[in-house]
């Protein structure tokens, strides 16, 4: 994926280093109204539904403390990835039972589907590195964050 679609998809105003709900479902709303806030969202409920349709199929806990919960939805009009993160941790269901301390929202339109497939994938692998989650559990404000998801995705 290059530079210039990883930097539209997640923008400085899409990423909150303020602590989360401590629940999956309020955290799921919770990076919701970022990029609803980000004006990225049509359709706030419709997108919170397909969101929590697709956890109901299968947790979007991934492992490794990290969370990605997504969605196809025609409430967004362009892919969209929101991020925050969580000292705690949060419950995920995560395959490792280990909680959810990087969390993204992906959302991308219907239509979407080789989008979300390479925006997710390409997410997925960069997060298996140590360093990577290291970096994003340390990162001291968003540019700092926008820059390594950037860094690893391109």
């Amino acid at each position: 994926m290059d530079e210039a679609t990883i930097d539209h998809v997640i923008t400085e105003d899409l990423i909150v280093l303020e602590e989360p709900p401590a629940n999956k479902t309020d955290a799921i709303e919770y990076l919701l109204d970022i990029a609803v806030e980000a004006g990225r969202v049509t359709d706030r409920e419709a997108a919170l539904e397909a969101a929590l349709e697709r956890e109901r199929q299968s947790t979007t806990g991934v492992g490794k403390g990290i969370g990605i919960p997504h969605a196809k939805t025609d409430a967004v009009t362009e892919p969209t990835v929101a991020f925050t993160r969580s000292t705690e941790g949060i419950d995920f269901d995560s395959m490792d039972d280990e909680p959810a301390k990087l969390l993204f929202l992906l959302l991308v339109p219907a239509e979407g589907g080789e989008a979300h497939l390479g925006i997710l994938s390409s997410l997925s692998r960069a997060l298996m590195h140590d360093a990577v989650r290291e970096d994003l559990r340390t990162a001291d404000s968003r540019a700092a964050v926008k820059d390594i998801i950037v860094d690893t995705l391109t």
